[in-house]
C-alpha cells in the first residue's frame, strides 16, 4: 500500500502535546507508529495535498505546520456533562468487571443512552475508534472537551497495568466524591449571595419607589420648619441619591444594558487574566469566614486526585503535573509546581509541601508518614477522607452561622427604613389630634 502523509496531535509520557506530520499507510498505522515512539495520538488526519508539502515529520518531530486540533467539538459539538460522565464511567467499569469486551460494553452503553444524544455520539465514536485499532486511551484523548487530562492519564495507567475496570471504578468514585464536595461548597457560597441579592433588591425598591412618596407626604402634612429625625434625613438622603443617580438610567434600556454588559465582560476578562485569577484565588484562601472551607475542600481535592492517580499506577511526577493542571486554583497550582520541581530534583514530597505555606501541617505530617511507610497513595486518600468530613462540618457550621447573621442584617436594613418613615408619622398624628 502506498505511503501517505498524516498530520497528528499526540501526548507524550508527561502529558504534553506534540504536533507534526508522519508517513504511514493508514490512520491506524500512523497511530501505531506514534505509539512505538512513546506518543499517544489524540488526532490523526490525512494531510491535504498541496497544503505545505515538505519532508514528513516522524513522531516527535518539530517544525511542522500544526495540525488542526481534533476532539469532540470537531466531530459535531457538545460536551458530556460531569454527572453523565460519572454515571457512564461506573457503568462501564461494571460491564468490564462482568467480563464484557470493551467494544461490546461501549456499544451497550451507546444503545442505553438514547435520551442523551451527545453521550450517545461520543460513546459511538469511542467504540468505532477501538474497533479501528486504537487503544481506549487514544479514543478518550480524542475528545479533550469531555475527558480531561486526569481521565485520560488514569485510563492510560489502567490499560498499561491490565486493570482498566478497577481504574474506571476508582475514577468513578473519585468523580462522585469531587462532585459531592463541590456541591457542598457551592451551596454554602450560594445561600448568602442569594439572600444578599434579595435584600439589595428589596432595599432598592423601598428607596426608589416608597421613600420618595413618604418624603412628599411629610412635606404636605408637617408644619413648615418642622425638623425631621436624623435617621429619616439619612434614609431620605440615600433615597434621593439613588433616585437622581440611577433611576434616570432605567428608562433608557440601551444604556442600562450596555452598562450591565460592560461590567459582566470586564469581570469575566479580569478573572481570565493571570493576575486576576491569582488575586481572586488568594482572596478566597485568605478571606474569612469562607477561607477555611476553601482550604479544606482544596486540600481534599489535591489529596484525592494525587492518591487516586498514584494508586492507578501513574508516575508521581506526571501525577503532580496533572494535579497542577486540574487544581482550579492558581495559588495551589503554583504551590504544586514547586513541589513537582523539588521532587524532580530528588527531594521527598513532604518538605516542599510544608515550604509552600499553603497546605496544613496535619496534611504534611501524614504525607511524611506515608512516604516513610511506603503507603503514600493510601495515606493521601485517608487525608482526603478526613478533609472531606471537615468540609461537611464546615458547611453545616457556616450555614448555622450565616442564617442568624442574614436575619439580623435584613432586620436592621428593612427595619431601619421602616422606623425612619414611622418617626415623622408620630409627629403628623400629634398634629392631627391637636387640630
Amino acid at each position: 500500500m502506498a505511503m501517505k502523509q498524516f498530520t497528528y496531535a499526540a501526548m507524550d509520557g508527561q502529558g504534553k502535546e506534540q504536533r507534526g506530520r508522519i508517513d504511514a499507510e493508514s490512520e491506524q498505522d500512523a497511530a501505531a507508529k506514534l505509539r512505538q515512539g512513546g506518543l499517544f495520538a489524540t488526532s490523526v488526519k490525512e494531510a491535504k495535498s498541496g497544503g505545505g508539502a515538505g519532508p514528513g515529520k516522524t513522531a516527535g518531530g518539530g517544525g511542522a505546520r500544526p495540525a488542526k486540533k481534533g476532539g469532540f467539538f470537531a466531530k459535531g459539538g457538545g460536551t458530556i456533562g460531569r454527572k453523565q460522565l460519572t454515571t457512564t464511567t461506573r457503568q462501564l467499569a461494571t460491564l468490564l468487571e462482568a467480563g464484557l469486551p470493551l467494544v461490546r460494553a461501549l456499544r451497550t452503553l451507546e444503545r442505553q443512552s438514547k435520551a442523551d444524544p451527545v453521550l450517545k455520539r461520543v460513546l459511538g465514536e469511542l467504540a468505532a475508534s477501538v474497533e479501528g485499532g486504537s487503544t481506549f486511551t487514544e479514543a478518550v484523548a480524542g475528545h479533550p472537551k469531555s475527558f480531561n487530562k486526569l481521565y485520560v492519564n488514569m485510563v492510560r495507567a489502567g490499560e498499561a497495568s491490565g486493570s482498566l475496570e478497577l481504574t474506571l471504578k476508582r475514577l468513578a468514585e473519585f468523580m462522585e466524591k469531587a462532585q459531592r464536595i463541590a456541591g457542598k461548597v457551592k451551596s454554602a457560597m450560594v445561600y448568602p449571595v442569594v439572600v444578599l441579592c434579595v435584600a439589595m433588591l428589596i432595599t432598592a425598591g423601598l428607596m426608589v419607589f416608597i421613600v420618595p412618596k413618604f418624603s412628599q407626604i411629610f412635606k404636605d402634612l408637617l408644619p413648615p420648619g418642622t425638623p425631621l429625625p436624623s435617621l429619616t434625613l439619612l434614609v431620605m438622603g440615600i433615597s434621593n441619591t439613588m433616585t437622581s443617580a440611577f433611576w434616570p438610567l432605567f428608562p433608557n434600556l440601551l444604556v442600562t444594558t450596555g452598562l450591565v454588559t460592560g461590567v459582566v465582560v470586564t469581570w469575566k476578562t479580569f478573572k481570565k487574566t493571570k493576575f486576576g485569577a491569582r488575586f481572586l484565588d488568594t482572596l478566597a484562601i485568605k478571606m474569612p469566614p469562607f477561607n477555611q472551607l476553601v482550604i479544606r475542600s482544596t486540600v481534599a481535592r489535591f489529596c484525592r486526585t494525587l492518591g487516586t492517580l498514584m494508586q492507578s499506577g501513574v508516575a508521581v511526577l506526571q501525577a503532580l503535573q496533572i494535579v497542577k493542571d486540574t487544581s482550579g486554583n492558581e495559588v495551589i497550582a503554583a504551590a504544586v509546581q514547586k513541589v513537582h520541581d523539588a521532587v524532580k530534583e530528588g527531594e521527598s514530597m513532604s518538605k516542599p509541601l510544608e515550604s509552600t505555606g499553603v497546605f496544613p501541617g496535619m496534611m504534611v505530617s501524614m504525607v511524611e508518614v506515608g512516604e516513610e511507610t511506603g503507603a503514600l497513595p493510601e495515606m493521601l486518600n485517608r487525608v482526603a477522607d478526613i478533609y472531606e468530613e471537615e468540609v461537611d462540618r464546615a458547611v453545616e457550621g457556616l450555614t448555622s452561622l450565616i442564617e442568624p447573621i442574614m436575619i439580623v442584617f435584613l432586620a436592621v436594613i428593612i427595619g431601619g427604613i421602616v422606623i425612619s418613615l414611622f418617626l415623622p408619622m408620630i409627629e403628623i398624628m400629634k398634629n392631627v389630634g391637636q387640630s
